[in-house]
């Protein structure tokens, strides 16, 4: 599918990857790396999705994301926030995910400035930590407070688990007066950072305006982190249990990661225009 205006091609699904770096957007900028993966086939330029990684850092999940989405055409980019800042990940990570913004705001602008992607056309998606910039990057007082202004912002939102309960409760977390671009939130109905109907109240509680850019895919049977491919782990986070803190699974759930998948590309595909 494409808009009235966008360039109209096939793709056979083949794909070409770049190691490249770009800076943050702080004051002092960080140094970031990523992976770029843009189809191969055609001339771009192309839709794009930033690709955010979780506490734990790079780990698996966004490459087995950004290979669906080029797949369908779409091209990714996966970034790196921990080895700049000397992290290993886990819990030895910043204070909060409000700091690591400039890092998915200068992945934008990195993108926008290539000739093979369509700036206009640019979406993001992350997983927990990342889930949450997916989140907080769709309201226009992070997107001021980043950018500086309201002109660069992401054009969809696709956030993986981004532990719903801390939004509109904590301060650093204000989910609200969004930028109008389309968000997916996925989780899993056996997440323990969350109650089940935690997603989908906190979308509800949400003025019109907003509400109605958000929609909730909730999956039974699936934990947080449904999505890594890794042997499961009981993990103690102080965020968990709606900030109580205690214990959190992650139990790989390949059907539910399938599901997650379509969905997310279904969707990216759809806001982005992308070809195919």
């Amino acid at each position: 599918m494409s808009e009235a205006g966008a360039p109209s091609r096939t793709f056979d699904g083949a794909s070409s990857t770049h190691y490249v770096a770009f800076p943050s957007l702080h004051p002092e900028p960080l140094t970031l790396a990523g992976r770029l993966r843009v189809p191969a086939g055609a001339a771009g330029p192309w839709p794009a999705v930033v690709l955010v990684h979780g506490s734990a850092g790079l780990d698996g999940r966004g490459a087995a994301l950004a290979e669906a989405l080029v797949a369908g055409g779409l091209a990714s980019l996966e970034i790196d926030l921990w080895t700049p800042r000397g992290l290993a990940g886990g819990l030895a990570r910043p204070s909060h995910a409000a700091e690591t913004l400039p890092d998915v705001f200068g992945a934008l602008r990195y993108l926008a400035s290539r000739g093979d992607v369509d700036g206009e056309r640019i979406g993001i998606a992350g997983f927990s930590w990342g889930g949450v910039l997916a989140m907080l990057s769709a309201t226009r007082r992070y997107l001021r407070e980043v950018t500086g202004g309201e002109r660069e912002r992401f054009a969809a939102h696709a956030p993986f688990y981004p532990v719903c309960w801390a939004y509109n409760r904590r301060p650093g977390y204000e989910f609200r007066d969004l930028t109008g671009a389309p968000v997916l939130l996925q989780a899993g109905a056996l997440d323990t950072y969350d109650r089940p109907t935690g997603c989908q109240e906190l979308v509800d509680a949400l003025p019109e305006e907003d509400r109605r850019h958000v929609r909730v895919v909730m999956y039974d049977g699936a934990t947080h982190a449904f999505d890594r491919m890794r042997p499961a782990v009981t993990v103690q986070d102080p965020h968990a249990n709606e900030g109580r803190g205690g214990e959190v699974r992650f139990e790989p759930n390949p059907e539910v990661t399938a599901r997650a998948h379509r969905a997310t590309v279904a969707f990216f595909r759809e806001a982005l225009a992308a070809p195919g």
